[in-house]
């Protein structure tokens, strides 16, 4: 007994830092298109006619290279918990999921991909708050001088603890279609490449004889096509909860911070569907892909790496 509850916590730990560094390897590769996503969603007037390639020329003319990474320190602070709780609460899941739905569906993925996005962006949404307000602030307009002052700021000017969390219900409503198709698709993919084309997608496993894994490469590829399927499902939602975020940052955009459906539906009236729903697609294709592809892969690299992949006898 006390042999299992050490396995226990060893695989736990060992799950929580390894997806600790996927999430914070992952978000500083695509950290620049991260930033001019969140000011084009917000309709920033530094960049209301901007795209990818001219917005990120603009804030490094305007302010500097650096400035590409502008709120990532927060974003660090913010998803090293958040990855370590979402990939150790999807194997958790995975687990007692395993052994009450049949496992050839597959749906035990999405179930516990879904569970796992929900309780990791439970835990560490006000950093996220925070770290938006930090990316949308433009030089020379600076309202916060970093994470302690914008959370203490936000704390006691715009309502407490509601306002770190304002835009967590469509956070929550967009995680369940977001997190459970990027785990459900990963594993999906990862199941085909290793049933059906083992010998150009996988490497022998050294830990576990007669075992499987998948080679960088088709890692990479199979993280990428889950984040673009997850990514055009649940985007709508993520605007909105851009928009809520940062909507008291302005009087004339307060109005986007009352409550999810209204926020919806004055973005589609305003703007529509490509220009305000889905504005900013483009490079969230661009920045989701890469990184969604580079999470799931350095994750499952550190899991061979700590021995906690074991491979897929096939």
């Amino acid at each position: 007994m006390e042999i299992e509850r050490e396995r226990n916590f060893q695989f736990i730990v060992r799950n929580l830092f390894a997806g600790g560094i996927a999430g914070m390897v992952s978000k500083t590769t695509v950290a620049p298109l991260d930033r001019v996503k969140i000011l084009m969603q917000a309709h920033s007037k530094h960049h209301t006619s901007h795209g990818v390639i001219s917005g990120i020329r603009h804030i490094i003319t305007s302010e500097s290279l650096i400035a590409l990474y502008k709120g990532n320190g927060a974003q660090m602070v913010r998803i090293f918990p958040y990855a370590a709780t979402q990939f150790t609460s999807f194997e958790i899941y995975k687990r007692h999921l395993a052994g009450i739905i049949e496992s050839k569906s597959h749906i035990d993925k999405f179930l516990a991909g879904a569970a796992a996005g929900l309780t990791a962006v439970t835990l560490t949404y006000p950093l996220d708050t925070i770290r938006a307000r930090l990316a949308f602030q433009i030089k020379g307009e600076h309202v916060y001088n970093g994470i302690t002052h914008a959370a203490v700021t936000i704390f006691k000017e715009e309502g407490g603890t509601r306002a770190l969390y304002r835009g967590f219900v469509p956070t929550l409503m967009g995680m369940v279609p977001y997190a459970g198709l990027s785990f459900y698709c990963f594993e999906y993919f990862k199941y085909g490449c290793m049933k059906y084309l083992p010998w150009l997608t996988c490497n022998p496993c050294q830990k576990n004889t007669g075992g499987l894994v998948l080679s960088v490469p088709a890692k990479l590829i199979c993280g990428g096509l889950a984040g673009a399927v997850a990514q055009s499902v649940s985007y709508p939602l993520d605007v909105t909860r851009r928009r809520m975020q940062l909507a008291m940052l302005n009087p004339q955009t307060e109005k986007f911070g009352q409550s999810m459906f209204l926020t919806l539906k004055l973005i589609y009236q305003n703007n529509g569907i490509v220009n305000g729903l889905y504005r900013g697609m483009s490079i969230n294709y661009m920045r989701a892909i890469p990184m969604v592809a580079v999470s799931f892969s350095t994750y499952e690299l550190c899991k061979q790496v700590l021995n906690l992949d074991t491979g897929l006898k096939i």
